[in-house]
C-alpha cells in the first residue's frame, strides 16, 4: 500500500527539528530510522502532513562518557549499540537487548530513539532502559527537560513526547560491579517478544546485594518486578533463592491476551524467563 502524501523537512540542529515540529503541528512525525513508522505509513494507520528526518542532526548520534554515566544520542543505531565499546563496559544490557531488536537489517537502520519513542510494550530496548534507571532528554519548544525512564512510557504508544518535542539523548547511570542479561520469547525468529526481562544484578560475599528486573510485554508499558527485586535483596546467589524470587515476577503485571499468548501463558514465562535472566545475569550455575 502506497502512503498518503506528506510534505518532508530535513534540519540540521535540533532546534530546527523543534520549529519543524511546531510548525507541523499534531499531525507531523519524526523520522529517525523508519524501522516503527514507515510499515505504519504504508498500512496507512497514520497520516501525518510532514515528516522531520532527523538523520542529519549530528547532536542525536553517537555515544559518550560523561563522568557517572554514559549519554546515548537518540539517532544511535541499534547495531552502533553492539559494537560500541562504552556500552560494553558501563552498559551491556543495552547491547544484549538491542542484539534481539528485529534482524540484521532492521539493527543497522533502526535507532535507540525511534524504539523508545515508539513505546512498543513488546519492544525490547524500553524494558532495558527502564532496568538501568535510564533518563531521556527531550527538546520542545519551551527548551529541554529531562524525564525518567520511569515516567517517559505512559500507556500503549505513548509517551511523555510532546507532539513538538523530540528526544535528544538517554543518559545511563554507570553501574560498576553489576552484570546483566536479557532473556526474551518469541515464537519465530526476528518477532516481537512475546515476554522479555531485563535483569541487572549487583553480588558481594556471594549474595545477591542488589537486583532491578523489568518485563517486556507484561502490561501497556514495560515494568519493574519490584517483589522480585525485594526478594533478591540480600539472599543467597542460588538457583533456589532465584527461583523463589522469580515466584514473584507476574505480581502486579497486567499482561494481555492476543493472538499470541493468553495473559496465563505470560504469567507463566514471566516467572521462567526472569528466573533464567537473573541467574544468567548473576552467573549462578
Amino acid at each position: 500500500m502506497i502512503p498518503a502524501a506528506f510534505d518532508y523537512a530535513k534540519p540540521s540542529t535540533v532546534d530546527e527539528a523543534v520549529r519543524a515540529l511546531a510548525e507541523g503541528g499534531e499531525d507531523a512525525k519524526v523520522l529517525a530510522g523508519g524501522q516503527s513508522l514507515i510499515p505504519v505509513l504504508r498500512l496507512r494507520l497514520a497520516a501525518p502532513t510532514v515528516l522531520v528526518d532527523v538523520g542529519g542532526v549530528g547532536e542525536l548520534r553517537g555515544v559518550r562518557d560523561d563522568g557517572d554515566a554514559l549519554v546515548i544520542g537518540a539517532t544511535t543505531r541499534h547495531a552502533d549499540l553492539l559494537r560500541d565499546p562504552l556500552v560494553a563496559r558501563h552498559a551491556p544490557l543495552l547491547a544484549q537487548a538491542a542484539a534481539q531488536v528485529g534482524d540484521r537489517q532492521v539493527r543497522h537502520l533502526g535507532t535507540l530513539g525511534g524504539s523508545l519513542s515508539h513505546a512498543d510494550p513488546a519492544g525490547d530496548l524500553p524494558g532495558a532502559a527502564v532496568a538501568l534507571d535510564a533518563s531521556f532528554e527531550i527538546a520542545g519548544p519551551g527548551g529541554r527537560r529531562t524525564v525518567s525512564a520511569a515516567d517517559f512510557f505512559v500507556d500503549f504508544l505513548t509517551t511523555a513526547l510532546a507532539p513538538d518535542e523530540i528526544l535528544v539523548s538517554v543518559r545511563v547511570p554507570k553501574r560498576p560491579g553489576w552484570t546483566t542479561h536479557y532473556e526474551k520469547f518469541n515464537r519465530v525468529a526476528q518477532a516481537w517478544a512475546i515476554v522479555g526481562v531485563a535483569a541487572a544484578v549487583r553480588r558481594e560475599n556471594g549474595s545477591i546485594a542488589e537486583a532491578r528486573v523489568a518485563l517486556t510485554n507484561m502490561g501497556s508499558t514495560p515494568l519493574r518486578a519490584g517483589a522480585v527485586e525485594q526478594s533478591l535483596a540480600g539472599s543467597a546467589a542460588t538457583v533456589d533463592a532465584v527461583a523463589s524470587a522469580a515466584g514473584h515476577a507476574a505480581e502486579g503485571a497486567d499482561p494481555p491476551s492476543d493472538a499470541f499468548a493468553s495473559a496465563d501463558y505470560r504469567r507463566h514465562l514471566a516467572t521462567v524467563l526472569t528466573r533464567r535472566a537473573v541467574l544468567a545475569a548473576g552467573g549462578i550455575a
